[in-house]
């Protein structure tokens, strides 16, 4: 499931959140931008694909489509694995909800997490840290989920507030929820974002994958 999360989510707990034909599916745009195929290698999943979109998203440990598509655009990546760790609640997060959203849409926009849209909070738990004066300045939430496994994911701070250990604290509060479920959490990083890796190697994630974040485009 952790080579292919997308996928296993779309076909899986998040199906109610996809656009699927065939052995292909996505998320509804106003969810998120992430497409998937039940098997990279297949030229027959991709035809499928199609008659979804023209324009696909997606992630795993290796994507080579097959003629009719062209790569736009490809971002390195680690996936990482919280099997073995211990989390903890945070007294100051507090749970966010759509009145939230245009404050997490701003605070995504100063702080460039990744993909969020506004209907990324129906995936999952969001939770917030506010400054004194009541403005949102950090979040982290819940994406992609599976069996067994959910990803944190939208770890962000206001630059204007970094080096505190918000995220930190967030990214462990987030955990704490998952793992109470009974289920382990994951997350992924960009590959030369050493100080995010690091800081998620010092919160019991360990490396699982390298994987890409590839966004690829029908021709002809």
């Amino acid at each position: 499931m952790l080579n292919n999360p997308v996928w296993a989510a779309l076909s899986g707990p998040q199906a109610g959140y996809a656009e699927a034909a065939g052995d292909a599916a996505r998320y509804l745009p106003e969810i998120a931008p992430f497409c998937a195929v039940s098997d990279p290698a297949d030229p027959a999943a991709w035809r499928d694909l199609a008659g979804l979109t023209d324009h696909a998203l997606l992630t795993g440990p290796a994507l080579s489509p097959p003629a009719g598509w062209v790569e736009e655009s490809r971002m390195m990546g680690v996936q990482m694995v919280g099997t073995a760790m211990s989390a903890v609640d945070d007294p100051e997060a507090i749970p966010l909800t759509e009145h939230d959203v245009p404050e997490m849409l701003e605070l995504v926009a100063r702080a460039q997490p990744g993909p969020f849209r506004k209907r990324t909070l129906d995936l999952g738990r969001y939770l917030g840290i506010r400054a004194k004066d009541g403005r949102l300045i950090s979040m982290a939430g819940e994406r992609f989920r599976m069996p067994g496994w959910t990803e944190v994911s939208a770890v962000c701070t206001d630059p204007e507030f970094r080096g505190k250990g918000l995220g930190a604290r967030l990214t462990l509060a987030v955990a704490a929820g998952i793992l109470t479920r009974g289920e382990l959490p994951f997350l992924h990083a960009v590959h030369d974002n050493e100080n995010a890796i690091r800081l998620y190697s010092r919160l019991g994630f360990s490396h699982n994958a390298d994987v890409v974040f590839a966004s690829f485009r029908r021709v002809g």
